[in-house]
Formats: structure tokens, sequence, C-alpha cells
């Protein structure tokens, strides 16, 4: 089999999500000609939304077993997705997040096809994911071909879970360097972005506890927050409560296109990600790729792939999770002077061109799709 000249089954939990540019990147950019499914942790749609179950007793018998005896293992599902992979010739799944590539082990493995699992950050780290998948994660590991992690920290932590350290290979998601060009930040203003769902491990309010520290030493200082999640409300409470609305703004969902637009009046990139008390942590952000392969320094915490992917002192700045007055320090620095965000900022580039390019990062994932098929 030549390369590229295969089936590729890419099974997602959404139809769509706006935090997961990374999975279309793979369904557009990966080799093979694709089939997408979804519908959860276990497909239920193929990609023109009809279901994989055909009988409308076996849908039955679907939707009282999950919404009823809420099943993990229910053999309908299994048998319809058995039957797809082999009506379709599937030479090779590739699961996005471990819960997928967990719940769909067993359809692989009857219809004999090779599994190839990507994580990405909640369902390593997550602790309720791990206590609900955790014996299906075990039977995964056995079977699975390839075992994808984004961060050195992610790998270590398959390791422990119980995944062969051979069948591990640690390749974060990219960023495209035509998509996200150097930005000229010489002649910015006092600007800050931070882009990501308003939950736990984002600690969105660590950020505005943190920029009350820089209002007071540049009030001119400005903070644009992007997404919406959980924890939207409270975080506009808080900017209310510290009287920084004239400093923070609270975007909600912006299109990429929008972001972009948005980073070009920018001096840097922030973000405070932290482990959350159930466990949930970060794989490495895309939107940090995104932020320094534009040209903006970065300010972030220590954290899984963040560490990896931002060079303290040299592309940006880290600090520890939760130091609200170590960060502000670091945002201070970058406010108070453009050469050194220039700097900082070219250096991130580089970074990102010879580390995070996505034409790199797709072809170490075919390759590894292609040797599980040959395997």
């Amino acid at each position: 089999m030549t390369s590229g000249d295969y089936n590729l089954c890419i099974i997602k939990p959404n139809k769509a999500s706006f935090s997961e540019t990374f999975v279309q990147e793979h369904i557009d950019r990966l080799a093979g000609h694709k089939f997408v499914l979804y519908g959860g942790a276990f497909p239920v749609y193929d990609d023109e939304g009809k279901f994989l179950i055909k009988s409308k007793l076996g849908l039955l018998s679907y939707l009282i077993q999950k919404k009823l005896f809420h099943r993990q293992r229910i053999k309908v599902r299994t048998v319809a997705l058995k039957n797809y992979l082999i009506e379709k010739k599937i030479d090779a799944v590739f699961a996005e997040y471990g819960m997928v590539g967990a719940m769909v082990t067993e359809a692989c493995q009857l219809a004999n096809v090779p599994l190839i699992i990507h994580f990405h950050g909640a369902d390593v780290y997550y602790h309720k994911n791990i206590e609900e998948f955790g014996d299906l994660y075990q039977q995964a590991f056995k079977y699975g071909s390839a075992f994808i992690a984004v961060s050195a920290d992610m790998a270590t932590r398959l390791q422990e879970l119980g995944a062969p350290a051979g069948k591990i290979y640690n390749a974060s998601c990219g960023v495209s360097p035509n998509s996200f060009v150097q930005l000229d930040i010489t002649n910015s203003e006092r600007n800050f972005l931070a882009v990501g769902r308003f939950v736990e491990k984002k600690s969105p309010q660590s950020l505005v506890k943190t920029f009350k520290l820089v209002v007071d030493k540049f009030p001119d200082v400005k903070l644009w927050m992007v997404g919406d999640g959980p924890l939207f409300e409270q975080t506009r409470v808080l900017i209310n409560q510290l009287s920084l609305r004239d400093n923070i703004t609270l975007t909600g969902v912006l299109k990429p296109q929008q972001i972009k637009d948005l980073m070009k009046t920018m001096r840097g990139f922030v973000q405070h990600s932290v482990v959350a008390e159930n466990g949930d942590s970060e794989g490495t952000p895309v939107t940090i790729l995104e932020a320094s392969s534009s040209g903006l320094p970065v300010v972030s915490t220590r954290h899984a792939g963040i560490k990896e992917a931002v060079v303290d002192g040299v592309t940006g700045f880290l600090v520890a999770e939760h130091d609200i007055k170590g960060m502000a320090e670091k945002i201070i620095q970058l406010a108070d002077s453009p050469e050194l965000a220039v700097k900082m900022g070219k250096a991130g580039r580089k970074h990102m061109m010879e580390n995070y390019d996505i034409h790199d990062r797709i072809k170490l994932l075919d390759s590894i799709i292609q040797n599980s098929i040959n395997r």
C-alpha cells in the first residue's frame, strides 16, 4: 500500500466546536481517503448525519440502553460501527480523544482495523474520565497500534495509566506558518489578548486579578478575553468588582478571522493555565502556538505542554501556577518595553517554525498511521 492510498476513518465526539480547530486540521490535512464519524464518546452518525444503526428496532434498543440504563457497552452500537468499518473497507481508525478511542476499541478489534488514539488533555487528567473509562482504557492500550500525546508530560501520564511506552508518540498539535504570519508589533499599544474557554483549568479569574496589578502600574493597559464557558459570568462579576470594565473586554466567542484581526493590535498573549481541582489539565494549547507564530510574546504558566511551547525568557515568560504577582510583573515588563516584546515575538515565531510547523506534525501523524496499517 502506497503512502496515502488507504481509507482512514476519523472519529470525533462533536459535530463542530469552535475550540477544536486541531480536529479540523486533522480532517483537512491527514492523508488517505477520509470518512468522518461523530456523536459523543461513541460515534452514532456518519459524515452525512445519518445513523450508523440502520434499523428502527436497533435504534430503539440503543436508546433504551443508553438513556435508561446508562450502559457503556451497547452491542447493537458496536456491531453497527464494525459493519461500517468493513463496508467502507477502512484501513485505520484515528480516534480524537482517549474516551472515544476506548469506546470504539471493540468494534475496531471485531473489524480487524488498526486503532490510533490521539489524546488531548482532559482525557488523561480529568479524574472522572479516568474513573469512568479506566477499564476500557486498558483494553485500548492492549489493542491500539499507537497513542499520541501532545506533550512530554502527557506521554509520561499515558505510561502511568498503562499505555505501552513503545506505542506512545509525543506529537503536539501544530500551527500553520502561512495562516498565522509574523505581525509588526513595534508600535503596539499596551494591549493583551487571552483566548480560551472560561473553565477552571484556564483560570480566567486569576488573569483578571493579575491585570488588576498591571492596571495599578499602567492605567491604560487593556485586555481582551475571547471565549465563553461556565466561569464567564463569575469572571464578568469580578471585573466589575475590581473596577476593570474600562480595561478588560469580554468578547464572547469569536470567529478565527476576528481573533486574527484582534492579534494585529496586541502587544502580547496571556494565559494562566492551572491544574483544576478535578484533575483536568491542558495538553498544548493551540492558541498559544498561534500567538507565537504571529510574533506575540506569551506570558503563561509552567503547565503541561506550555513548558515546551514557550521558552521562558526567550519567547515569553513562564510563572508558577496561581502566581498572580509574578505574572503581573512579567506582563508589566512587556507593557513597559515594546522592544522586548518585538524581540521575544520574533524568537517565538522562529521557535514555532522550527518545532511546531503543522506540515511537519501532519507528516509525523501520517507516518504513524501508515506504519500502523503496515503492521
